[in-house]
């Protein structure tokens, strides 16, 4: 009877350290996206804000969607045109679902999106303080 229960527990241990090992199949969605923006638009509601995108090619105008921890974050309620942002997230049929957010200078950004940031800052600029004869 000892040995019955012995074999059983362990039957049961090592059925469940192969489950643990295996774990799930590997979803495309577990590592999220390093992704650099550029926000184009004034936000108006936070849980979704347009921005020039760009995850290492070329950069698209995509609204980006934030994750509960991201809409808590003062970065993000900060948030205003021309900012530059280091994003993790992942894509989905609305835009970008995003789970952590950086701010950065608009030089540390990739090529693609610096000239998109330094035309909006030089527009913002003007906004701002026009030229004056």
């Amino acid at each position: 009877m000892r040995i019955a229960t012995r074999a059983t527990r362990w039957v049961g241990f090592a059925a469940g350290v192969i489950a643990l090992l295996a774990g799930s199949p590997a979803l495309p969605q577990q590592d999220p996206t390093v992704l650099f923006a550029v926000v184009t638009k004034a936000p108006k509601d936070r849980s979704r804000v347009t921005a020039q995108v760009s995850d290492g090619g070329p950069s698209a105008e995509v609204v980006l969607i934030p994750s509960e921890s991201v809409v808590e974050n003062l970065i993000w309620k900060k948030l205003e045109v021309c900012h530059s942002l280091r994003l993790e997230g992942w894509k989905n049929q609305e835009g970008y679902r995003i789970v952590a957010v950086k701010v950065l200078d608009a030089g540390m950004l990739p090529m693609t999106l610096q000239s998109i940031a330094g035309d909006c800052l030089i527009k913002r600029a003007l906004e701002y303080a026009p030229l004056v004869d």
